[in-house]
């Protein structure tokens, strides 16, 4: 059985390590020494990322979750309180993605103490998740038996599945005008924020349909009030799990700020890149077959859900890896409000614990 007492000094310890992204060699150094106490061949590779392997019945099952969190993440300082474990405001937690972390060492760890029969396990912990997928996309998938896996990583209540995520286009642009003294002669100028502003007001942006979203997330100009802005760099991103709905809105974006620059004598320059594809699983699929067995055996209604973020699985998945994730309870992520219950913790323990032993 999953030791409460313990799974909650390892998510505690692993919490108060410095865990930022591209920032992780302490914590992966210590995830990386329970896992071999654990009985689990283990390494970091090059990129920081733990790989593990444990010998056992059948089919490996790839077991994953991500070893940074988003900033502010540095000084956590966690408090547990009627059952609730929250940071002390000032920080996130790491429940995301920490929770997933020592969640899959304690599961391994009830299978050493107890000499359990299990299923082969490989373990794959990677870093720098948040700013870009960087440890997932630079695996080296010809070292991987397992070709379905289990990532734990997904917000929410626990109980969830997800079956399907977007694809996700990177949009960056330069809009350049020309500059002009704005109190003397700004008839002589051309305003890039002005052409970055009527683009924006024609763009397609938020929720555009339950499977398309769109954002500019920053914007950069301008020197001083007395000059007018002759350069905007802007980035933003459309996602999508249909991939027509996907490059209709990538091309919205992108014609607007276009036409507004041909309509005021300036000029951008746009360029997209595929940040990662989306997938979709089936209800049939022996990883979605095995989860729902896991969550239903904790005592919990597993929940089948689409996805409209990206994580490592879109990677895995890419890969030949056929990857679901589960939610581990933990919420309000990415913001100093994180918490987690201890109840939903040991849940995602269990569940990792029976989808190991599952059919054994």
């Amino acid at each position: 059985m999953v030791k409460e007492d313990r799974l909650l000094y390892t998510f505690l310890e692993f919490a108060q390590t410095p865990h930022r992204s591209g920032e992780e060699q302490l914590l992966a150094q210590r995830a990386l020494t329970r896992l071999r106490t654990a009985g689990l061949k283990a390494h970091i590779d090059k990129f920081g990322n733990v790989i593990a392997s444990l010998a056992g019945k059948g089919e490996p099952i790839m077991l994953n979750a991500h070893l940074d969190s988003v900033d502010p993440c540095t000084g956590v300082a966690p408090i547990v309180e009627k059952g609730i474990i929250r940071s002390d405001g000032r920080t996130v937690l790491g429940a995301d993605d920490l929770s997933g972390v020592s969640a899959i060492i304690e599961a391994l760890q009830v299978i050493a103490d107890g000499k359990l029969d299990h299923r082969a396990v490989e373990v794959v912990l990677t870093v720098e998740e948040e700013t870009g997928l960087t440890g997932s996309k630079n695996l080296r998938y010809g070292d991987l038996r397992a070709r379905m896996g289990v990532a734990l990583d997904a917000s929410g209540p626990f109980g969830a599945i997800i079956t399907a995520a977007p694809s996700h286009n990177m949009i960056s642009a330069v809009v350049h005008g020309k500059a002009a003294h704005a109190g003397v002669a700004p008839e002589n100028g051309v305003s890039a924020i002005c052409i970055v502003a009527e683009a924006i007001a024609k763009m397609p942006l938020g929720r555009i349909d339950e499977e398309t979203t769109a954002n500019i997330g920053s914007i950069h100009g301008g020197t001083a009030t007395n000059i007018i802005p002759d350069r905007v760099a802007l980035e933003g991103e459309a996602r999508s799990r249909n991939e027509r709905k996907l490059r209709k809105c990538t091309l919205a974006i992108t014609e607007a700020l276009e036409k507004a620059a041909k309509k005021q004598g300036g000029r951008a320059n746009v360029q997209v890149e595929r940040a990662y594809n989306g997938f979709t699983l089936s209800e049939e699929d022996e990883v979605i077959r095995l989860a729902k067995k896991a969550v239903a055996a904790v005592g919990v209604e597993p929940r089948l859900e689409a996805s409209g973020g990206g994580s490592d699985i879109n990677i895995f998945n890419a890969h030949g890896i056929a990857c679901t994730n589960l939610s581990t309870g933990m919420m309000h992520v990415h913001t100093t409000e994180e918490w987690i219950a201890v109840a939903d913790l040991v849940n995602c323990a269990q569940a990792v614990l029976e989808l190991i032993r599952l059919d054994h």
